[in-house]
């Protein structure tokens, strides 16, 4: 199947989880096309850079449709995403707009272009990234309320595009050290990153790679029985407990 099923496009490839997955998509043998703000500084015959602002609803149509006029896009993981953190009394509602684009928005516009060329394959897999925090975290309003709806696109896609043989999943990291994302609200080697790991049932913080591999094992053909779902990928930060 890796013949017929050989370019996926990774919206926010550049750093942290996104080049992760670019990185391990590649390895596996498969094209990568790379759409963000910042082009991946990845050197590799089967990559390639796709200069876009996903907050751009127009340049993001445009660009999935000019990249399906080009390529026999079968693959689409839309990792893109930033926080845009606030307590309820000063949430701008402007940035509930902008987040909802880029987390919704997008995966919308990419997955329309590239559906004709899935169905017409008879295979297709779409893989979006969520989060933990799409379960709740103080100054995530805007954050969690987008990366939830992302869990309702993945339930809704996979029951309208199952028999196409197109499979739709979403992986939803907890706190990944590591990345940009995760640097700009812990320091790196600080005491709250340090009592953060110590917080997480497995004992460490995750890595960009623990999500690039999930993603694999939703990317391969023969996991075809699995669509609609949401995996924590958080160490078992998602069970909550209560020590006794």
């Amino acid at each position: 199947m890796l013949g017929s099923h050989h370019t996926i496009v990774v919206t926010g490839g550049s750093t942290g989880i996104g080049r992760a997955i670019c990185e391990h998509l590649l390895a596996e043998g498969y094209a990568v096309l790379n759409l963000s703000r910042r082009p991946a500084d990845i050197d590799h015959a089967n990559f390639s850079n796709v200069e876009l602002d996903l907050s751009d609803r127009q340049a993001t149509a445009k660009a999935g449709q000019k990249l399906a006029e080009q390529y026999k896009v079968t693959g689409l993981v839309h990792n893109a995403g930033l926080i845009r953190a606030n307590l309820l009394e000063d949430v701008q509602l402007e940035d509930l707009d902008y987040l909802t684009q880029v987390h919704i928005g997008a995966a919308i516009s990419l997955g329309q272009a590239f559906l004709p060329a899935m169905k017409q394959a008879g295979f297709g897999r779409i893989i979006l990234i969520g989060s933990r925090a799409a379960m709740g975290l103080q100054t995530r309003t805007s954050y969690s309320a987008t990366k939830a709806g992302m869990v309702a696109l993945t339930r809704t896609w996979a029951l309208e595009l199952g028999e196409a043989g197109i499979t739709v999943n979403t992986v939803a990291p907890g706190p990944i050290a590591a990345t940009e994302m995760f640097h700009q609200v812990i320091p790196e080697n600080s005491e709250k990153m340090r009592a953060l790991a110590q917080s997480i049932p497995v004992q460490r913080l995750g890595l960009p790679e623990d999500v690039a591999r999930t993603v694999c094992f939703f990317n391969r053909p023969e996991n075809s029985f699995i669509t609609g779902q949401t995996l924590m990928v958080c160490g078992g930060a998602s069970l909550g407990s209560i020590p006794l």
